[in-house]
């Protein structure tokens, strides 16, 4: 989106699927309309945006949240100099805690993005 604080960015993996988009995809169209609305939010707002519709999880990886009804969406993230968002992965929570194995694969996915950005240069 043009005129914004933040850009978003889909990370890809190796082989170039886009797990996040694949979520985000997945879900029904009032879901993926509210998490839309929220990066949205998040592109405008950026590290100032807090709950409800942003929180921090652990070292550096943030989660989008979206709920319709019963139904709670995230989306996990994390920051790149420059003012860049990078989207990692999505999940739909069924617990009170977010599943570590999701912040361990937004983590995996935040070294192979970050290695392959050092190898660029």
């Amino acid at each position: 989106m043009e005129n914004s604080a933040f850009s978003i960015d889909f990370y890809e993996t190796l082989n170039g699927d886009c797990p996040v988009e694949d979520f985000i995809k997945s879900q029904n169209v009032k879901m993926r309309a509210k998490i839309y609305r929220t990066l949205e939010l998040l592109e405008e707002r950026g590290n100032f945006l807090r709950m409800p519709h942003s929180e921090h999880l652990d070292d550096g990886i943030f989660q989008i949240r979206a709920q319709i009804g019963n139904d709670i969406a995230r989306v996990l993230y994390f920051f790149v100099v420059g003012r860049q968002i990078i989207l990692t992965n999505g999940f739909v929570k069924k617990t009170q805690e977010t599943p570590p194995a999701e912040i361990e694969l937004a983590k995996k996915y935040r070294a192979e993005y970050l290695s392959r950005l050092e190898e660029q240069k």
